[in-house]
C-alpha cells in the first residue's frame, strides 16, 4: 500500500444558458478533511459540460504540479464521471480534446478515482464557480482556459453583442487569445488592450 499522500477534489463546472458564461470551481481537501487549496476560474463563453472539464483538468494538474500523486476526484456531473471511467463513450468533439487531455493526465498519476456525487455534497465546487461568474459578470474577472479548445461559435450572432473581456498572450508580433473569440471571418472589431498587472 502506497505512503503517498492523497487529495479529494470537489469539482464543478456551470454555464449560465449553456451555452453561455461559464466557470468552474475546484475545493481541495486532504484525506482527514483539511483543506489544501480552494480556486474558481471564469473561461468565457461555453457549456456546462465544457466547463465541468475544465474543472477536472484544474484539479489534476494542481496535484500534478503540487505533488500530490494520488487523486480521488467528487463531481456532480454523472455524464463526465462515466465517460472518464469508460461507462460512457465520448461523442462531443469539443469534449473529446478534453477527454484525451484528462487521460493524458491521469496516466501520469500513482492512483486516480472519480465519483459522481449529488450536487448537496459538492456546495464549495459550485460556490466557487458561481462567485467567478459573478466576478465575470461585474466586470471583475477575465476568461482563462487551461484546455486548448472551446466549441465552435455561431457563424454571426445576432444583433450587437456586448463587450467581451478576454486573456491574451503577446508573442511573436501575434496576439493569442486564451478561448476562442465569437467572431466570424472577416468581422471587424475595436480592440482596447490593458496589461495585466
Amino acid at each position: 500500500m502506497s505512503s503517498s499522500p492523497e487529495i479529494i477534489a470537489h469539482i464543478d463546472g456551470g454555464s449560465r444558458g449553456n451555452p453561455g458564461p461559464a466557470a468552474y470551481g475546484v475545493a481541495i481537501e486532504t484525506a482527514q478533511g483539511e483543506p489544501v487549496a480552494a480556486f474558481g476560474k471564469f473561461i468565457g463563453e461555453t457549456t456546462n459540460n465544457f466547463a465541468e472539464y475544465q474543472g477536472l483538468l484544474a484539479a489534476l494538474e494542481y496535484a500534478l504540479k503540487h505533488g500530490y500523486p494520488r487523486l480521488r476526484v467528487l463531481t456532480d456531473s454523472q455524464l463526465m464521471a462515466r465517460q472518464i471511467s469508460g461507462q460512457y463513450k465520448v461523442r462531443s468533439p469539443d469534449l473529446k480534446l478534453l477527454h484525451e487531455k484528462a487521460r493524458g493526465l491521469i496516466a501520469r498519476l500513482e492512483s486516480f478515482s472519480i465519483r459522481h456525487v449529488y450536487r448537496e455534497h459538492n456546495r464549495e465546487a459550485d460556490r466557487l464557480a458561481n462567485q467567478a461568474m459573478d466576478e465575470a459578470e461585474h466586470g471583475t474577472a477575465v476568461p482563462v482556459a487551461p484546455a486548448p479548445h472551446a466549441p465552435a461559435r455561431p457563424a454571426s450572432p445576432p444583433g450587437l453583442p456586448k463587450p467581451q473581456s478576454i486573456a491574451a498572450t503577446f508573442q511573436n508580433g501575434v496576439l493569442h487569445p486564451h478561448t476562442q473569440l465569437p467572431l466570424f471571418d472577416g468581422e471587424e472589431v475595436e480592440l482596447e488592450i490593458r496589461r495585466k498587472k
